[in-house]
């Protein structure tokens, strides 16, 4: 029996997605300031461990380790020129961990600076930066794109399109990140929820959703029922997903600590769930163990 088509499964039913890659990278013993996206070249054996790990807590789909294997961003390390080979074999070690039953997403980051004139960067430059990996991406065999941790319009609606225009008709995912500011849910660059879905419904994305920012748990759950009576708003039938983190980063002699437990997360995604979002992962944080005790409730 073929495998569904991943545009047609995210229609019909739960998608559960896996949860963080770099703080698992660093419990790993990956030191931080590595460039985590090489490690697909230098160390793909880790990467492979992190990916089986989520598959057998229960994900449906896995995303690449390629979230800052754009070129602005791999020039920082020096690998402007491996943009393709980091992409690629994110993806190939994602798909041999995944096998032919499960989804691999390819992951998507942002450039980490601003669209002119705020910053320096040509959209131009973006739309062909971000259309390179999407095509390295597909090339290493995905089934889906999502784009991550999105602030700014500007950069959305170049991103978005790029990313499309790249990848062969496979499903697009688009996910905002979110703080709480002035009594109502912003991105860092002051983007509200129903311009965040307004712009990516627009643009054809199968699914628009949040990941990370500085939401509590609760918040989170508020933020998923913001985001799907947008989508429903709009009229259209664009699937909605959330990557909450595992609460908020504290420092605890000397390590990022992140103390929300994988009862708790599982209970919260499950309470997002029942507001009608069916794809659901982790962020910041969560482990294997989130990921199993969501799958656990999730799939009763």
């Amino acid at each position: 029996m073929s495998r569904t088509n991943l545009k047609e499964k995210i229609k019909q039913g739960l998608l559960l997605l896996d949860g963080a890659m770099g703080t698992q990278l660093i419990a790993s013993g990956i030191e931080p300031g590595t460039c985590n996206d090489y490690l697909n070249i230098e160390s793909p054996d880790i990467v492979f461990d992190i990916h089986r790990a989520y598959l057998r807590a229960g994900s449906d789909a896995i995303l690449t380790n390629t979230f800052g294997a754009n070129k602005f961003v791999l020039a920082r390390h020096g690998l402007v020129e491996e943009v393709e080979r980091i992409n690629t074999a994110g993806a190939k070690v994602a798909r041999q961990a995944a096998g032919k039953e499960k989804y691999v997403l390819g992951d998507i980051g942002p450039t980490g600076d601003f669209l002119q004139p705020l910053g320096n960067l040509k959209p131009n430059d973006v739309k062909d930066a971000f259309a390179q990996q999407a095509k390295a991406l597909v090339a290493g065999g995905v089934d889906g794109l999502i784009i991550e941790t999105i602030t700014a319009l500007d950069e959305a609606e170049i991103v978005i399109e790029a990313v499309k225009s790249a990848c062969n008709n496979l499903p697009v995912f688009a996910s905002f990140a979110f703080d709480r500011a002035r009594g109502d849910f912003r991105t860092m660059m002051g983007v509200d929820v129903k311009s965040a879905v307004s712009k990516a419904v627009s643009l054809g994305v199968d699914a628009v959703g949040f990941n990370c920012g500085s939401p509590t748990l609760y918040e989170y759950i508020e933020l998923a029922e913001k985001f799907v009576s947008a989508v429903r708003a709009s009229g259209q039938n664009t699937s909605v997903f959330a990557e909450p983190n595992a609460g908020k980063p504290e420092l605890v002699d000397g390590k990022t600590v992140y103390k929300v437990s994988p009862e708790d997360f599982a209970s919260a995604a499950e309470k997002i769930h029942s507001l009608g979002v069916n794809i659901i992962g982790g962020c910041c944080g969560t482990t294997p163990a989130h990921i199993e005790a969501a799958a656990n409730r999730l799939k009763k």
